[in-house]
């Protein structure tokens, strides 16, 4: 008995050791990144935590906004952005040389409260039908960098109507979630990103803009040149990455761009 109680002591000892070690080990990864990700993010990062101990510490915004904090010089170890940001932050050695990855593509789509008529978007002509038919329309503020909302802006002005859907027209300011304002009744009509109108409840995804309007937006991922966990950050983005990385992606709306 005294030996079976030493053995099990020395085991348990090493157990905590090991468990020591491995908390000790962990460490707290910062990401900016954009409201496209949100979802996909949220749930890999869960995964993540788990699989690695670590911990994520997540800041979303707009790319505009994304952008305007890391050239204020906030730190980040990982970087999600639209490609072409990601890509200028790069040049400007902002990104860690070579760590700028396309990572998976979404465009814009139309939503409106669960329930209501879908609106006819099947084409060029009935979506400007259906948006001078509206009551209202509510779409990210181009001011504040949403991607969505500064392709949206330049479709209304390419259909002649932008000064008619004028007094109609609610901006959400911030990147803010343009599904909540339409499942709430405060806006007919909801122009965002396709990932950021799906999981909303309360709202029903109506579909992408018509082909000759999309505006199919790459997101691409990078570590922050002064983050202070790079090799943590990469490993995050290699989950992303990876074979159960892209399958949440695919799950959230998001679509994959081919890795070399």
């Amino acid at each position: 008995m005294r030996i079976f109680s030493l053995k099990t002591l020395l085991s348990l000892s090493l157990a905590l050791l090991s468990a020591a070690s491995t908390q000790a080990a962990a460490v707290e990864i910062k990401i900016l990144c954009t409201h496209a990700f949100k979802e996909a993010v949220v749930e890999a990062g869960a995964q993540f935590e788990k699989q690695t101990g670590n911990k994520l510490s997540i800041i979303y915004g707009t790319t505009g906004d994304i952008v305007k904090r890391i050239n204020a010089g906030e730190p980040a170890d990982v970087v999600i952005a639209s490609a072409a940001a990601v890509q200028d932050l790069a040049k400007a050695g902002k990104i860690v040389p070579g760590s700028n990855i396309p990572a998976a593509r979404t465009g814009v789509g139309i939503a409106v409260r669960a329930g209501a008529p879908k609106p006819d978007i099947h084409s060029v002509e009935a979506l400007k039908r259906s948006l001078l038919a509206a009551k209202s329309i509510a779409y990210s503020d181009p001011k504040d960098g949403g991607t969505s909302g500064i392709h949206f802006a330049q479709v209304v002005q390419r259909l002649g109507i932008a000064e008619q859907i004028k007094p109609k027209t609610i901006l959400i300011g911030g990147g803010g979630d343009v599904g909540e304002v339409v499942a709430k009744g405060e806006a007919e009509i909801g122009v965002q990103m396709t990932t950021e109108l799906l999981p909303v409840r309360g709202a029903q995804y109506v579909g992408p803009l018509p082909d000759e309007l999309q505006n199919m937006i790459v997101f691409a991922v990078g570590i922050g040149a002064n983050g202070k966990q790079r090799d943590a950050g990469s490993a995050f983005i290699k989950f992303l990455l990876s074979p159960r990385g892209i399958s949440i992606l695919k799950a959230t709306g998001l679509e994959p761009m081919a890795q070399k």
